[in-house]
């Protein structure tokens, strides 16, 4: 593996993983397997900046989401599998990125204000969950990560993981790599909602849902409330189905748009 890339992702344990992790990211870690040198791990540090009044559940989750991981197809004998708390010095870097990462810079995320937005029912005016990126900085930074496979909200967070590289090795010499992200087919996964699919948003489908529960949720889905007539002209672009459709209908999608 030594003279590999280095391919890196992580996951929130703050439940199971649904359809928007595995169209993220973990469909193009798998598929990459062989091609990079992994490192998969588990954020339980960055749960803690959402779930800090919940601690007691982050346990279970990790399990719950290695189970899924490798129920899917994740090698632990090729992949560096791991939690994010059992390399400390990912804290220690996330300190030093600190001192020189602009507060401007983490105000400005736009994955930071809407989720203050839609999770208004928690605490979120922390040092925690405003400094999520820098953290995330020191997860990518401290291997030296060359590709990062991303969904579209994380775009932002990754820019500022290259601005925060480009700043410390300005100041005190070359030391980290600016990793560039991969973005899988489906760069946005939408929930059930219409909105962006996110546990915290109670809108997800997830992996280990058993064929009943997964025909109630997408019975819930928005289709086409102006389509009122099978003859009436349909609108694909706010039908939330019509998403799901493109994730599995390659080679039919126009003809189904087009009808």
């Amino acid at each position: 593996m030594a003279n590999k890339k280095i391919m890196l992702t992580g996951f929130r344990p703050t439940g199971r993983l649904h359809l928007g992790h595995l169209h993220g990211n973990i469909v193009n870690m798998i598929k990459y397997q062989e091609q990079y040198e992994n490192y998969f791990f588990l954020v339980d540090w960055h749960a803690l900046s959402t779930e800090y009044q919940n601690p007691q559940n982050i346990k279970n989750n990790l399990i719950e989401c290695v189970i899924d991981l490798i129920a899917l197809g994740i090698n632990p004998a090729i992949t560096h599998l791991y939690r994010q708390s059992d390399i400390i010095e990912i804290s220690e870097l996330t300190l030093y990125f600190s001192m020189i990462t602009p507060l401007s810079w983490l105000e400005r995320c736009p994955t930071y204000k809407e989720q203050v937005k839609e999770l208004n029912a928690k605490d979120l005016s922390t040092l925690g969950f405003l400094s999520y990126p820098v953290l995330m900085a020191a997860d990518i930074l401290i291997i030296n990560a060359d590709i990062v496979p991303v969904g579209e909200d994380q775009l932002p967070h990754l820019e500022l993981t290259r601005e925060i590289a480009r700043k410390f090795n300005g100041l005190y010499g070359e030391y980290f790599k600016e990793p560039k992200e991969l973005l899988s087919k489906a760069t946005r996964v939408i929930g059930t909602d219409g909105r962006k699919m996110s546990k915290s948003y109670g809108n997800a489908i997830f992996l280990s849902d058993d064929y009943k529960t997964i025909k109630t949720k997408i019975r819930q889905m928005i289709t086409d409330p102006d389509r009122i007539h099978p003859t009436d002209p349909g609108h694909p672009e706010i039908c939330n189905v019509f998403s799901f459709y493109k994730l599995y209908k390659d080679k039919t999608i126009k003809e189904i748009e087009k009808r």
